[in-house]
């Protein structure tokens, strides 16, 4: 059995890695060594995110993937959540988070009977968990939309500035067929501005 830490945080300007020593102390005291860690700065609302997916085309059936919270992994919408879940149970991993103590024993191994028992009650509370950080998530962006509406009534809202020289250089690798994943690695930017540079080009 071995263990794999996925970290992530929805931009770049939020740092990834902050949960990585608190991972890193469980894991001790847990008597885990974790193989690798996979991070990603990608928001939990989107299904497309290429570390988490490798690290389940990476793990074995048994293996642990550890994450501080379960809206690490997921803040999605329920069709997608559906499809995430059917690919962590292909992948026979099991996730253990740190805010979910049930989880917690899904380390230790024991008889077939009480492994079945425990990851379906794992399962109850990772669907419980998902489904609240996907009510979060929805919230917080309705208050934000209501607040952007309220400052542009009041006329305050004048938008996020445009990163030009960014959207320059997007263009330029676009141009050359660079894929989306090199270019977030040469560039550090997401793959929503990716996509709206990508989509201004074809307009």
């Amino acid at each position: 059995m071995r263990a794999y830490a996925y970290l992530r945080a929805s931009t770049k300007e939020q740092d990834a890695g902050r949960a990585k020593n608190e991972l890193t102390e469980f894991a001790k005291k847990n008597n885990l060594k974790i193989s690798a860690y996979f991070l990603e700065n990608e928001s939990g609302a989107n299904l497309q995110r290429p570390e988490l997916f490798r690290l389940l085309d990476i793990a074995q059936s048994g293996d642990i993937m550890l994450v501080e919270q379960v809206d690490r992994i997921s803040r999605l919408n329920t069709e997608d959540w559906e499809k995430l879940k059917a690919k962590i149970k292909e992948s026979g991993v099991r996730v253990v988070a740190l805010d979910l103590p049930t989880s917690h024993q899904l380390i230790k191994v024991g008889d077939e009977f009480t492994n079945r028992m425990l990851s379906a009650l794992n399962g109850m509370m990772l669907d419980m968990l998902a489904a609240i950080a996907r009510k979060d998530y929805e919230d917080r962006r309705r208050r934000q939309a209501q607040g952007i509406e309220k400052a542009k009534k009041e006329g305050l809202y004048r938008g996020r500035p445009e990163n030009k020289d960014l959207q320059r250089k997007i263009a330029s690798l676009l141009d050359d067929g660079k894929s989306y994943n090199s270019i977030q690695d040469l560039l550090s930017c997401s793959r929503a501005t990716i996509a709206k540079v990508s989509k201004l080009k074809q307009a």
